[in-house]
């Protein structure tokens, strides 16, 4: 059965600002055109994903679901009813939100391309500083991301809602142990395979949940790294050869 003991400690460098800029990517969307009823939906998804697997977060997490359920409130009132805010500037309640995502979103850009370029001219010196090109910033593609995999763990559990959980409790004896000692064997040293595959096996919602705090052991171990080759693309587990 499932470790209920099992607590995941791994080291969230992202934070709340970091998971509503991914679901606004993953949305396709444009930050000015968000619906804080969705993103909000999505946000709590996130947050009660984490939860199921025991995974640590930081206060700020839930701040900012308190700060979004309060938006939205706010937002499904009619204008002459909503609340006085000393705060807003605009009569829109995203207004605040939607300024800290811009700014947040520009200050990364730039840590980004700054990390970039000194990769890139750690070994010249330059005579003359060139022009920051944020541009190029932008159209860049990140590595997968804690975020990335649990959007795809959670597109791997929906396969199981509505199962019997009388039936996991009774044939479910898995351990993330054992799962670790599975997926080192399914992935060769030097082998790469699709997330999804890792769990064709899976016969129950818990022996996918075991799995998968498996995979960020061996990932916090060093033991895996995760791939994926566009934004919001396919995700590709790989065991680094030994």
């Amino acid at each position: 059965m499932q470790d209920d003991d099992y607590k995941v400690k791994l080291e969230i460098f992202e934070g709340p600002l970091d998971l509503l800029l991914y679901l606004i990517k993953k949305d396709e969307i444009g930050i000015y055109d968000v619906s804080i009823e969705r993103i909000t939906r999505q946000y709590l998804d996130y947050l009660e994903t984490f939860k199921m697997l025991n995974i640590e977060l930081a206060s700020e997490f839930i701040v900012m679901a308190a700060n979004l359920m309060y938006i939205k409130s706010r937002e499904l009132l009619p204008k002459s009813q909503q609340p006085p805010d000393d705060e807003a500037e605009e009569d829109d309640p995203r207004w605040e939100l939607i300024r800290q995502l811009v700014e947040y979103k520009k200050f990364k850009d730039a840590a980004q391309f700054l990390g970039t370029q000194e990769v890139k001219t750690q070994d010249f010196f330059a005579t003359t500083p060139e022009t920051p090109d944020l541009s190029a910033v932008a159209a860049s593609v990140p590595k997968a991301g804690i975020f990335d995999l649990i959007r795809a763990f959670q597109r791997v559990l929906k396969r199981f809602e509505g199962a019997n959980e009388l039936r996991e409790i009774v044939a479910d004896k898995w351990t993330v142990s054992d799962k670790i000692e599975y997926l080192l064997e399914t992935v060769p040293s030097g082998g790469r395979v699709v997330f999804d595959t890792l769990f064709s096996s899976a016969a129950s919602r818990s022996e996918v949940i075991v799995t998968f705090l498996a995979v960020l052991e061996l990932i916090k171990l060093n033991h895996l790294e995760i791939e994926q080759e566009r934004l919001l693309g396919q995700i590709i587990v790989v065991r680094p050869a030994s």
